[in-house]
């Protein structure tokens, strides 16, 4: 069985900003012992920038994004060094992969990730990630591991993801100012009553906290997965979760998952411009039929041929997320026209549709965008 665990700072490195070596030992023995038992473990971690803190001899988190990136860049090297000796311990070596959110909206590179990690695996190596901190701006941020790791369990079909927090599962409120609070075992479902539940200043955990853990969930559990959530106070938990003998928070995995291009589509994609579309084709669209020239309106943006865009009504309501078929320059040629004046202005053999109903994801109300 495939395995990810995610580890963020708070666990890796100490309230005076030392590493704690204790807890990364730990990691790596729990790790060991999974895949003694078979099993294949992929590691996500953050830690890069506190790690880069504590060799600069930083006492605060920098605002400035250059410092923060020179921080991740130098700590990258710490933190990898630390786990490349842990893993020593144990007879088996790790490998480092950086991501950035490009690299999943490129079919390509993913599948190329897919390969390397694939590789890393037949080989008994410990894949272990972290976003590219020391290039990511905010265009190509994934923006937090939570997410990270859970766009990886389609591409590597994991069956389970565990991440390791300061908080041991879902609280109905916050446990830390409510002596009250109930931890909720089991969640079938991710509605918006949990959202709000978690997005409520009085039971908030903090932006990247339960909110990020939900939307990971969501896209876990999409994908065949079930996700945990285990605090970093008992590490056994991690193993724990795998023989269900865990105290924490369960997301049961879905009994039908998305498939794997439109999970791709729905949570590892922005869009590059909108197409603008009638009333006509925005009832087919909502009935997943494919978007012909005639049905739109306009066109906002610039972009290549299979791009990723929303179709919007005239009200600006998102209604789909597609792959074009063609540019926002000959959109715009086309729009409002009919088959046979299309052939007219391009020329070759191209397909009708602009977009084509297999490559639409229907919205119908829900804002997958919060995924991300």
């Amino acid at each position: 069985m495939r395995i990810i665990i995610k580890v963020g700072s708070n666990t890796l490195v100490k309230d005076n900003h030392k590493i704690n070596i204790n807890n990364i030992d730990k990691i790596i023995s729990i790790i060991n012992d999974l895949r003694n038992d078979g099993h294949e473990v992929l590691l996500v971690t953050s830690g890069a920038v506190a790690f880069g803190m504590n060799k600069l001899n930083l006492d605060k988190k920098p605002k400035d994004i250059s410092l923060k990136q020179a921080c991740a860049a130098v700590g990258q090297v710490s933190l990898m060094a630390t786990y490349e000796n842990e893993c020593a311990k144990y007879n088996f070596s790790c490998a480092q992969i950086l991501l950035c959110q490009d690299d999943f909206e490129s079919r390509v590179r993913m599948l190329n990730m897919t390969n390397t990690i694939e590789e890393l695996f037949k080989n008994k190596v410990l894949p272990i990630v972290n976003e590219n901190d020391a290039l990511a701006v905010e265009e190509i941020k994934v923006g937090d591991n939570d997410t990270l790791s859970s766009q990886l369990v389609p591409m590597i079909n994991a069956k389970i993801l565990i991440l390791v927090s300061d908080i041991d599962g879902l609280y109905d409120k916050n446990p830390k100012e409510y002596k009250d609070a109930k931890l909720i075992e089991v969640v079938e479902d991710i509605n918006q009553d949990l959202y709000k539940m978690v997005g409520d200043k009085i039971t908030s955990y903090g932006t990247g906290g339960m909110t990020t853990k939900l939307n990971a969930a969501s896209i876990a559990t999409n994908a065949g997965a079930r996700m945990y959530i285990v605090s970093e106070k008992n590490l056994d938990n991690i193993k724990n979760a795998c023989d269900g003998t865990f105290k924490g928070t369960l997301f049961k995995e879905k009994e039908k998952r998305i498939a794997s291009r439109m999970h791709w589509l729905i949570f590892k994609t922005k869009s590059n411009g909108d197409i603008i579309v009638d009333e006509g084709a925005k009832d087919a669209i909502l009935k997943h039929t494919s978007l012909l020239p005639i049905g739109i309106v306009d066109v906002y943006g610039d972009f290549l041929k299979d791009s990723v865009v929303y179709i919007k009504d005239k009200d600006n309501n998102i209604l789909a997320k597609g792959i074009t078929n063609y540019n926002s320059e000959e959109i715009k040629e086309i729009k409002g026209l009919k088959l046979n004046e299309v052939k007219k202005i391009i020329k070759g053999k191209r397909k009708e549709e602009v977009i084509h109903a297999s490559d639409l994801i229907i919205y119908e109300g829900v804002d997958y965008d919060k995924f991300k």
